[in-house]
């Protein structure tokens, strides 16, 4: 990924740079916060750490960031005493704590490659899946999609997006050709579509994968509970591979946002003639 890092310490920024292109990321560092904000569109950066500071409430910078910029990075506030919960109230992706140590470092990465990745591809404007039986179309997906994330840095709400992928589908399409494999992506649509509370936004955002928006949930662990139950609700899905001898094989992922945290990551084989085996 490329990445800034804005912060009027030099040194802290100097010693900041090298670990991140340790880790495989394009670094850019500068002192000056306007410097920045011009980098971000000329450099197409994916991820902005910065340090507000001598600002007290660094808001005003975060609004100008994402009036200016026209691509939707992800914003880390680093600071002394900043908290990941502080950092999403003000418009950030995510707060870090410095000193930075190795292991925050690398996972608050991670996340946000996840979420940068999510937000491309769920943005992406090449193409799009029109609406049909309770599934809406891409396009409408990520306007709600843009709108729950707005909620959450503005209103303090939690909203996650299941990710529902149906891995093997070029395989099947190999084995079984390409009826059996649209035949289960089908097939699919039309369980989640049951499963899904009303609620739940329910997108096609690939050939393959399927998005339900989550929203506003009553208690910290009901978007968990939900991913667990899709996932154990697959033996219900017996009637997925068509007549094709090609099991389907899924991936569900539960994606905190705006953090682009795992919460859930599970795999599962749904077998030619049902049973499903827990991967």
């Amino acid at each position: 990924m490329k990445v800034l890092v804005i912060d009027r310490d030099a040194m802290f920024a100097s010693f900041l740079a090298p670990r991140l292109q340790a880790l495989g990321h394009d670094v850019i560092t500068t002192t000056i916060k306007n410097d920045g904000i011009e980098h971000i569109n000329a450099s197409k950066i994916d991820v902005v750490f910065f340090d507000p500071a001598p600002m007290i409430d660094p808001k005003s910078l975060i609004v100008q960031i994402k009036r200016m910029v026209h691509t939707y990075p992800y914003l880390i506030q680093i600071s002394s005493n900043i908290t990941r919960q502080e950092a999403i109230r003000k418009g950030c992706n995510d707060g870090i704590e410095k000193p930075i140590y190795e292991k925050d470092l690398v996972e608050c990465l991670q996340n946000a490659e996840r979420m940068c990745s999510l937000v491309a591809r769920i943005g992406d404007e090449s193409y799009d899946f029109p609406s049909s039986g309770g599934v809406i179309s891409k396009s409408a997906f990520n306007q709600l999609f843009r709108s729950a994330i707005d909620r959450v840095t503005r209103y303090g709400e939690t909203a996650h997006t299941l990710l529902i992928k149906m891995a093997n589908y070029e395989d099947i399409k190999l084995d079984d050709g390409k009826y059996a494999a649209d035949y289960a992506v089908s097939k699919l649509a039309q369980n989640l579509v049951r499963l899904r509370r009303q609620s739940d936004i329910l997108a096609q955002i690939a050939p393959n994968e399927y998005a339900l928006l989550l929203q506003r949930p009553q208690n910290a662990k009901e978007s968990i509970e939900a991913a667990k139950r899709f996932f154990f609700a697959l033996d219900e899905l017996g009637d997925i591979s068509s007549n094709g001898t090609t099991g389907v094989a899924l991936e569900i992922k539960l994606v905190q946002l705006p953090t682009g945290i795992l919460d859930f990551d599970r795999e599962g084989k749904i077998q030619a003639h049902g049973a499903v085996r827990a991967g």
